[in-house]
């Protein structure tokens, strides 16, 4: 468990996996010989062999008044068409729950997207029935980003993600649809940042005077701030997912501004930097 202190909100890291390697599927132009040279990244997010290392996690952001749970993961269960990703079994909820933050305490769930490994424990099974694991919260997704599900649910390609995971809580009552750049709370507000769908966002914290962003998928694994040419292969659209990350760490490079990366490996969160040989770096220390 990593936790940060942003002003007066406090964002806790739950993670459900951990791996290393086996990231070629997802980000195909992260060979190990290509990575070996960004040496800045070990050994927090590769290996002497130039495996990418990376995280399946949620972020809790808990202000003076609201518990927002940002990405639900995998979830257990589920049918996945990923081998490692298939009716998993662990101690997500157990680990939330350690970290003081019981699932019946939630009270705003926000999904950054609509992909598998975000949206998993949006619901649990009970008696054979996906119910929202979250009874007590209102799920918030962009009203663009459901828009295009909604009508194009096969394309999720790992699974009926978007039955077992999105519609029962609609079904419920649960759901909010909301603008890309909404304000969620006084600490809270959106950042669209699309490309790897089309209503992605980064979720943007302020309070006393510090900010913190969290990525999303905008950007998978650091490796990409140095290399913003290496698109994902799960991008909607990678040349505009490029033109996102170029903007959004332009923006923030040399900054104050915490960046904690949705999949990056502990410790996950870290500083923009200008990197001599072109291109940017995370500093985590």
């Amino acid at each position: 468990m990593n936790q940060w202190q942003i002003g007066n909100v406090r964002i806790t890291r739950i993670v459900e996996l951990e791996a290393v390697g086996g990231s070629r599927f997802i980000l195909p132009d992260a060979t190990r010989d290509a990575c070996k040279p960004l040496s800045w990244m070990y050994p927090h997010f590769m290996d002497e062999a130039g495996n990418l290392k990376m995280s399946v996690h949620a972020l809790v952001v808990e202000t003076p008044n609201r518990r927002i749970i940002v990405d639900t993961c995998i979830g257990n269960d589920k049918e996945r068409n990923v081998p490692a990703w298939n009716n998993l079994q662990t101690t997500f909820l157990k680990d939330l729950e350690a970290a003081g933050y019981p699932r019946e305490s939630i009270d705003t769930v926000m999904c950054t997207h609509l992909h598998v490994d975000h949206v998993g424990w949006n619901t649990m099974l009970v008696d054979g029935r996906w119910v929202p694991t979250f009874p007590n919260a209102r799920y918030l997704l962009a009203q663009k980003e459901w828009n295009y599900w909604d009508a194009n649910e096969a394309e999720s390609g790992y699974g009926p993600v978007i039955s077992d995971s999105v519609r029962p809580i609609i079904e419920a009552g649960l759901v909010d649809l909301i603008a890309e750049d909404a304000v969620i709370c006084p600490e809270v507000r959106l950042e669209p940042t699309p490309g790897h769908t089309p209503g992605h966002v980064s979720v943007h914290i302020t309070s006393a005077g510090q900010e913190a962003l969290i990525t999303g998928d905008c950007i998978h694994h650091p490796c990409q701030m140095s290399r913003l040419d290496w698109c994902s292969s799960a991008d909607f659209d990678q040349g505009q997912g490029e033109r996102t990350r170029n903007d959004l760490l332009a923006r923030y490079v040399d900054s104050k501004v915490l960046v904690i990366g949705t999949h990056f490996a502990t410790p996950t969160a870290g500083h923009v930097k200008h990197r001599a040989e072109g291109g940017y770096w995370l500093d985590v220390g």
